[in-house]
C-alpha cells in the first residue's frame, strides 16, 4: 500500500502526509470555512457587484485566497462582475489568466523584439565565420 509523502504546508509550514493536498488538513478546513464566508457573503444579491478588494474587506479573506477560489472555478465572476482578481504585472482587475489584454500584448512584443534581435545576432555570427572560413581557404591555396 502507498502512502503519501512527507511535505510542508505551503500554508503554515506544519509537516504533513502530503496526499491530493498541498495543504494540512488543517488548513484545509481554514480555507473551507474562508470559502464558504466569502460565497454566503456573495449569496447575497446586495453583495454581487462587490470587487475582490470589497469581498476581502467584508469576510476578512485575503485578496490572493479570493484569487485562488476564482482560478479554481469556485467563485464564478459570471455572476460577480466585478469581482477581478488583479493582474500579476499592472494589477489591473482581470477574471482569467495571469496578466492582462495590455500586459499580455506588451510581452508579445517585447518577444518578437527579442527574437529578431537573436536572428540578427545569428545572421551576423553565420556572415563573420563564412568570411573567416573564405579566408582561410584563400590561404590554403
Amino acid at each position: 500500500m502507498a502512502y503519501g509523502n512527507l511535505a510542508n504546508c505551503s500554508r503554515c509550514d506544519a509537516l504533513f502526509v502530503k496526499g491530493m493536498r498541498e495543504v494540512c488538513p488543517k488548513c484545509y478546513q481554514e480555507i473551507e470555512k474562508e470559502y464558504d464566508k466569502c460565497a454566503r457573503f456573495l449569496r447575497k444579491r446586495e453583495n454581487r457587484g462587490a470587487t475582490i478588494y470589497q469581498l476581502s474587506e467584508e469576510t476578512g479573506v485575503s485578496v490572493k485566497q479570493i484569487t485562488k477560489f476564482i482560478r479554481e472555478g469556485r467563485i464564478s465572476v459570471s455572476s460577480n462582475p466585478n469581482l477581478g482578481y488583479p493582474c500579476e504585472n499592472c494589477n489591473t482587475p482581470i477574471t482569467s489568466g495571469n496578466i492582462c489584454d495590455n500586459c499580455s500584448r506588451e510581452l508579445r512584443r517585447e518577444i518578437i523584439q527579442q527574437l529578431d534581435v537573436d536572428q540578427r545576432l545569428a545572421d551576423e555570427e553565420k556572415r563573420v565565420n563564412n568570411a573567416g572560413y573564405k579566408r582561410k581557404a584563400h590561404k590554403e591555396e
